[in-house]
């Protein structure tokens, strides 16, 4: 009996072991520092696993979906309204290898696809302030990051040490982490067990390169990205013989407002 005991734990520890784990934050936002009224919400996933997570808005994952769909059934139809409904203010992907203390963050710029390891430690200091947030005893901590002071609050009763966005390095799980500012903040609601982590269809190859190319790239393109669409529609292939020039002129258009209406990065510097 004691050997069929510790067979039964082996197996329920196993299966414990192979599950994923999913938290899911609500991501409130000011992207636009010229509105500070207008207030952005999301849903976004920090699913972990086998020493690794990955962190992405839930929107970025139905997209991806029905996009992935779209190109095996080959039936582009959709609806437009769902599409642009779907729209992300946190159009990128953020894995995390525990073993390493790797971060790579991954986002596209149009159709091309970048990853860049982030370079920056992230130093923090734990403060003596503790509160109940939910179900969580948590304790407070502060850091530098990306221009901004950062204060979080993690809980040990939580073996991860690890967080939304790049936030991790504290010693339990971060339940909620916010700017100095208030206008970045991130607010577990839930968790639950899943039977893998979210993948996403990739598109062609990734370009690695360093932080500080991919935003150059990226900054280029938020001064004239007219000319960056303009470079992509004649640089052959579908997507040339699929844009026509009304086309273009809409995408064009959409971008500048979306630029526009996104000038307050979750990263200043």
């Amino acid at each position: 009996m004691r050997k069929l005991g510790l067979l039964f734990l082996g197996i329920c520890s196993q299966i414990v072991f192979a599950q994923a784990n999913r938290f899911v934050y609500q991501v409130t936002m000011k992207p636009d520092s010229t509105d500070r009224n207008t207030i952005k919400t999301e849903i976004a996933n920090l699913d972990i696993a086998a020493g690794n997570s990955i962190f992405y808005a839930e929107n970025r994952l139905k997209r991806d979906s029905i996009m992935g769909r779209m190109r095996q059934t080959g039936n582009f139809n959709f609806d437009r309204t769902q599409m642009q409904n779907l729209r992300s203010n946190m159009d990128f992907i953020i894995e995390k290898d525990y073993k390493t203390g790797k971060k790579l963050y991954k986002a596209r710029i149009l159709r091309d696809q970048y990853a860049y390891e982030e370079d920056r430690p992230m130093d923090w200091k734990i403060l003596p302030e503790t509160v109940k947030i939910g179900d969580y005893k948590t304790q407070k901590a502060e850091t530098q990051f990306g221009g901004r002071t950062w204060y979080a609050w993690f809980t040990s009763e939580v073996p991860f040490q690890d967080g939304p966005y790049k936030f991790s390095g504290l010693p339990g799980l971060i339940v909620k982490v916010e700017d100095s500012k208030g206008d970045y903040s991130f607010d577990l609601k839930e968790s639950k067990k899943i039977s893998e982590v979210a993948s996403f269809d990739q598109r062609g190859s990734t370009i690695p390169l360093k932080r500080t190319a991919f935003e150059k790239q990226q900054e280029q393109f938020r001064k004239d990205p007219a000319a960056a669409v303009a470079v992509l529609s004649s640089s052959g292939g579908s997507f040339r013989i699929q844009m026509d020039p009304n086309q273009r002129k809409q995408m064009e258009d959409r971008q500048k407002e979306q630029i526009k209406k996104n000038n307050n990065p979750i990263e200043l510097k």
